[in-house]
């Protein structure tokens, strides 16, 4: 049996009202790349961010390369040979691709003076590594989120890390993209260098890994050689349960049209775009990373300014085109990045659940707690939220949990018409099918859904018609019977093709 590099031996943590990890063990080996899977809440990030020094264990033991270490910051993690790659990036804006490669290791000519010619070289040396055409003197705030996904990993290799772990690192990233990531892996693999790759997206996952160990509510299930396993049997380690129908699609009869929008144009990712959705409907946007389907979305919800057509809701036109008005007229919006755009992370489930809806909870003009209290508590039980009680912080919740939370905030408003863009990004297969299944209730009750995905079997499973999008146009609408992802990809090279 080949030497572990890395041992984690019954780690424990645990937060407030919340038991986190409860003795797990985690044994990695050189030059393998090992897949960390269970649902939102396993504990995985947990465990990642006591390795990465974020989080302080409550008790257990951490051996690296033979030695026992006490990993006590991120500083120490890094010389020690560990970097990790998060899902939510971390990334100072504001500075260039090269001084977010090199920050807290600059290049220096001398004690007061930086080497910017030097770092300028090593910065482009990493991105081409990467396959990251890119100028690296270019703000980070500029690049698109794939790009900025590829900056991390780059980051990762510039220093030399003996273990990298990357979480979720191809939610952003084209199918081109990923391709020259698992490259990249591989190569790290071939040098000795060990991974942990963290995904949802169980096709990845046995494409990419050696073993797979799973985590369930903060314990162990098993390690299991990837090539041993099938993907039923990791879905029943990872839930306790056999998953039947992940795309439970409800047939409802359709009503009205419910919004309406015609020749929009909002700055250069949203070109002419026309479509409509029925009272009932679930109308799914397709295309590649960048084809302008987040944009359309922030521009009907009034968040991007409007430079032209028209917006029509239930019959009625939006004059004044803000996300006040969409709001009133009954359209919410379940951003791409849910932490950034669609919690605030420092307040409560009930301050989050309620924050849309406030008028509602109002008592002779003063915001009355309990009825805060009544809102928030009946979505935790109607949305089956895991959290200890309505005071926790979202910060402290699991991404599916999170999400649960925008969606409920957006319930609670009454909208008619639910604007769902990346709902199930990082999210695992059986939060994933809770939330499938509440969109087919909410069609059921006649709310008209609209969602974007970049996952084509959810698209083909959950929708009831397929708008294709391509560089900031509609390129194609394809009804239920009609989309295949033959089909898709076809209306989409098509168009790269002509565009060429």
């Amino acid at each position: 049996m080949e030497a572990n590099l890395l041992e984690m031996r019954d780690i424990r943590k645990s937060f407030p009202g919340v038991q986190a990890l409860r003795g797990v063990n985690l044994a990695i080996r050189a030059g393998e790349v090992h897949a960390l899977i269970g649902e939102n809440g396993a504990g995985k990030s947990t465990l990642m961010k006591i390795l990465s020094g974020v989080h302080r264990m409550d008790a257990g033991e951490i051996w690296f390369d033979g030695a026992q270490a006490d990993v006590g910051s991120t500083m120490e993690a890094t010389r020690m040979g560990v970097s990790v790659i998060y899902q939510e990036l971390n990334q100072l804006p504001n500075l260039s691709v090269a001084e977010n490669l090199f920050t807290g290791r600059e290049k220096r000519r001398s004690r007061f003076f930086l080497d910017q010619r030097e770092t300028l070289a090593q910065a482009a040396r990493y991105l081409e590594d990467v396959g990251l055409d890119v100028d690296p003197r270019t703000l980070c705030k500029d690049l698109s989120i794939a790009q900025r996904q590829m900056v991390e990993i780059a980051k990762a290799l510039s220093v030399n890390a003996r273990l990298i772990v990357m979480d979720e690192p191809t939610s952003s990233l084209t199918d081109r993209e990923i391709d020259l990531l698992f490259g990249l892996v591989r190569r790290l693999k071939a040098q000795g260098v060990a991974v942990v790759f963290i995904s949802h997206k169980l096709e990845e996952i046995f494409e990419i890994s050696d073993r797979i160990t799973v985590l369930r509510d903060g314990e162990c299930v098993g390690t299991v050689d990837t090539a041993d396993c099938t993907e039923d049997q990791l879905i029943q380690m990872m839930v306790g349960r056999s998953l039947t129908a992940l795309y439970p699609k409800r047939e409802v009869p359709l009503g009205e049209v419910a919004l309406r929008v015609e020749g929009l144009n909002a700055g250069p990712s949203v070109k002419d775009v026309s479509f409509y959705v029925r009272e009932g409907e679930i109308l799914g946007f397709a295309g590649l990373v960048g084809a302008g389907r987040s944009e359309t979305m922030r521009a009907v919800f009034g968040v991007d300014p409007m430079e032209s057509g028209a917006i029509t809701v239930l019959g009625k036109t939006l004059s004044h085109h803000s996300p006040s008005e969409a709001i009133a007229s009954g359209i919410g919006l379940v951003p791409e990045d849910r932490k950034l755009q669609g919690l605030i992370l420092g307040m409560t489930v009930r301050e989050n659940t309620t924050l849309a809806s406030m008028g509602e909870t109002l008592v002779r003009g003063f915001v009355s707690r309990r009825k805060e209290e009544e809102i928030s508590a009946g979505y935790v039980r109607r949305l089956d939220i895991r959290t200890p009680g309505v005071e926790q912080k979202a910060v402290n919740l699991s991404g599916g949990n999170q999400q649960k939370v925008v969606i409920a905030k957006w319930l609670a408003t009454g909208s008619r018409i639910l604007i769902l863009d990346s709902p199930t990004r990082g999210i695992d297969v059986g939060a994933k099918k809770e939330i499938h299944e509440l969109m087919g209730e909410l069609t059921a009750q006649g709310v008209a859904v609209i969602m974007v995905s970049s996952e084509l079997p959810e698209i083909l499973g959950m929708c009831d018609r397929v708008m294709v999008m391509h560089e900031g146009r509609v390129r194609g609408e394809l009804s239920r019977d009609e989309a295949t992802q033959e089909r898709i990809m076809e209306l989409i090279l098509t168009t790269k093709n002509q565009a060429s």
